[in-house]
């Protein structure tokens, strides 16, 4: 029998690097951005021009004061992924600086601040998205109407317009073009003792078929790009279907025990930021368990503390806080879930 010699390790296991990976998220996110642009406007492009920007400037300048090469780090992508992730989660009219405030922050304070790429324990884009609701809830709670696809009032110009002078078409006011989104709509009037069939019927124009106009649409491509990248083997299973999972079991309970009070399993799922934070934000390497079994527990934790802030929290929309909370409790998850050593004694 003949042997063949094998070199030692490391064995390089393919041609993936950070660039490519990034690229592939980038265009998973896109079907998203399209439909977003479709029932939204396009809004949600502005902030993603302004955000990309920013983050590269904020990148350039971070590099250069901690002696690193340039083209290493800002080609390899993180930065876009980190600047879009955060404009997506942002009100499609916004004022540039709110964008450019919480790009800023994502990337110096929650990224280079903890010594770059690879060090980070926090979601940035997360942690810059959480500084600005904290910081400025008026501006981040103020949503677009759906609209019909492509019949979308507002016009890029009016877009640029708005967000670097603050002017709207026509003399209108900021109040008059925004409102509040589906889940905080259904939030507020909960509160105020109304029904789940109430406040769906008082409000058509903002609910679609089983959850928030538009919305539906926006988060079943995101939903599409996610399952892409599962394919693509650039993120694994485990932390979507924990994270949605979870989320569906918490909101399944409740809304089995009372429909009128707890809204439906799959309006949790298509109305906010879930589908997104589960295949794009909950995946992060970097702040995310690196184990398969932490991953299970990272993203059931998520899935439960959205339901929990949504339904009891100050917030509409708990995505951000769980990501981050989790985040911290990542160090633990990774430590009791250690796949035994190879030859280790069980005793």
């Amino acid at each position: 029998m003949k042997f063949e010699q094998v070199p030692s390790s490391p064995h390089l296991a393919g041609a993936t690097s950070i660039t490519r990976v990034m690229l592939t998220v980038v265009a998973a996110l896109v079907p998203g951005i399209a439909a977003w642009v479709l029932f939204f406007g396009a809004g949600v492009v502005v902030n993603l021009v302004i955000a990309v920007l920013t983050a590269l400037a904020a990148e350039t300048l971070m590099l250069r004061m901690r002696g690193r090469p340039l083209l290493p780090f800002l080609s390899d992508g993180s930065a876009v992924v980190t600047a879009m992730l955060l404009a997506l989660a942002l009100p499609p009219l916004a004022p540039w600086w709110l964008v450019f405030l919480g790009t800023a922050f994502a990337m110096v304070v929650a990224k280079h601040l903890y010594g770059g790429l690879g060090y980070n324990p926090f979601n940035p884009a997360m942690a810059g998205y959480a500084m600005l609701l904290i910081a400025f809830p008026l501006e981040m709670t103020a949503w677009l109407p759906p609209a019909a696809p492509g019949d979308a009032d507002l016009t890029v110009a009016d877009h640029l317009r708005y967000a670097f002078t603050g002017a709207l078409p026509g003399g209108a006011s900021w109040d008059a073009l925004t409102m509040a989104t589906p889940l905080d709509t259904v939030k507020t009037e909960l509160g105020a003792f109304q029904t789940v069939g109430e406040i769906t019927a008082a409000s058509p124009h903002l609910f679609g078929s089983f959850a928030g106009a538009g919305w539906e649409w926006v988060n079943l491509m995101f939903l599409a790009g996610g399952l892409w990248l599962i394919y693509k083997r650039v993120i694994t299973w485990h932390i979507p279907v924990a994270f949605l999972g979870a989320l569906t079991l918490m909101a399944t309970l409740f809304y089995l025990g009372d429909p009128g009070r707890f809204p439906s399993p799959l309006f949790h799922l298509f109305s906010g930021a879930a589908i997104l934070g589960a295949f794009f934000i909950a995946t992060d390497p970097v702040s995310g368990a690196t184990t398969l079994r932490g991953r299970l527990i990272f993203g059931a934790g998520i899935g439960v503390l959205v339901y929990l802030i949504r339904t009891w929290g100050g917030y509409p929309d708990g995505v951000a806080f769980a990501v981050l909370l989790m985040n911290t409790a990542v160090p633990t998850i990774d430590y009791y879930t250690q796949p035994r050593v190879f030859g280790q004694n069980n005793e």
